[in-house]
């Protein structure tokens, strides 16, 4: 049996409709993964300058307690891995990074899941378009050849080319909105992770100030980054005002 003629006949038995319907699925699963991160991040977005002076303010007056309140009222992912790094503040400064670091990574999973899928339906959607296309191509070229034999052409063959379009276009409007949304969320996550440094560094300041627990490098990187993360949360603002 030829192999060949054998898969050209179940392409032409199924046509493209199986990958029309891949297609629908995958589009309504890549919406709803990106309406829930877009409101996942919407709900943990929170007013970095509020909550860094806020921080500051109250270990600036050793009220610990105070910080883990403005640390709690926060949904935020920084305030999450700070809020770790706090508790651990009576183990000294390398207790509170490692912590911190742990946290970070936690809260990095849970800010990107989701954004796989995205990733992998944004690179591989038009390839699924086109194995659509393909198959509608081979319908056009086999009706082809059944009119050119009957010696008029026929409009079965511009419907396989029509489909073979379609089923091209369905998987670049599939991957495109993929691609935007996998960006966006991207660099949203950059932006949660640069903040959520600046604000650990309040905190490192505040054991420098209160134990003399960082030195050399440790002590400037601190002490720059510090101010660095009011810096940061303002120019935030500015660009979601924007």
């Amino acid at each position: 049996m030829d192999i060949v003629q054998t898969i050209k006949s179940s392409m032409l038995a199924l046509g493209a409709s199986p990958v029309m319907w891949l297609m629908l699925v995958l589009s309504v699963a890549s919406v709803a993964v990106m309406l829930e991160r877009a409101v996942f991040f919407q709900r943990i977005r929170a007013d970095m300058h509020a909550l860094v002076r806020g921080l500051s303010e109250r270990l600036r007056a050793r009220d610990l307690d105070g910080a883990r309140r403005v640390l709690d009222q926060s949904r935020s992912a920084e305030a999450a891995v700070v809020a770790v790094g706090l508790a651990e503040l009576r183990r000294g400064a390398s207790a509170v990074r490692e912590a911190m670091a742990g946290a970070s990574l936690l809260q990095r999973a849970r800010l990107e899941r989701g954004l796989g899928f995205l990733g992998t339906l944004a690179s591989n959607t038009p390839f699924i378009g086109l194995f659509g296309t393909v198959i509608g191509i081979i319908m056009a070229f086999d009706h082809l050849s059944t009119s050119a034999a009957r010696g008029s052409a026929s409009q079965v063959v511009m419907a396989s080319i029509a489909e073979a379009l379609v089923a091209t276009a369905v998987g670049i409007g599939v991957a495109v909105p993929a691609v935007v949304a996998f960006n966006a969320f991207q660099a949203r996550i950059r932006v949660v992770s640069d903040q959520t440094a600046a604000l650990g560094h309040v905190l490192l300041t505040f054991l420098e100030d209160e134990h003399g627990q960082l030195r050399g490098e440790d002590r400037r990187s601190a002490a720059l980054l510090h101010d660095a993360a009011s810096a940061l949360a303002r120019q935030t603002a500015r660009a979601e005002e924007a």
